[in-house]
């Protein structure tokens, strides 16, 4: 699973997210950051409201916690979330000493993004597409 450093590096890199059943995130600063949250249409909802989406904890009698703002979570995409946000740029999935390698097409140039964890290598290369995207790039 990725870690929050590297979810929020992506959140902040422009990575978008439109929470969907099935999703994991984080309460970040509320002594929670080590609790991941699934979004489910039983427990955990998102409503749509004027002033933007609200996840809602439904059922939740332990916590003082109804909802809170989307922009209040950090999203921790899955692996095949992360290859499907590669998209055409992905070229492949290789293991290597001490972890995985994921290499994508920027540009006119393949790079690889190495970490012990295939979902991990897979969001540093989501993060280094972002980054080739930036304005003055690609």
């Amino acid at each position: 699973m990725l870690d929050l450093d590297l979810a929020q590096q992506l959140r902040k890199a422009g990575l978008a997210w439109n929470p969907l059943p099935g999703d994991r995130f984080v309460l970040p600063d509320r002594n929670m950051d080590d609790e991941v949250f699934v979004v489910s249409h039983m427990v955990v909802e998102i409503h749509d409201t004027p002033g933007g989406q609200v996840i809602g904890f439904n059922g939740t009698t332990e916590w003082a916690l109804d909802s809170l703002e989307q922009r209040q979570v950090v999203w921790m995409p899955r692996e095949t979330q992360l290859r499907e946000l590669l998209g055409e740029r992905f070229v492949g999935l290789e293991s290597v000493t001490g972890g995985w390698a994921v290499t994508v097409r920027t540009g006119d140039e393949e790079v690889r993004e190495v970490d012990p964890d295939a979902e991990s290598a897979y969001g540093r290369a989501v993060l280094r597409v972002l980054a080739s995207l930036s304005p003055g790039q690609e």
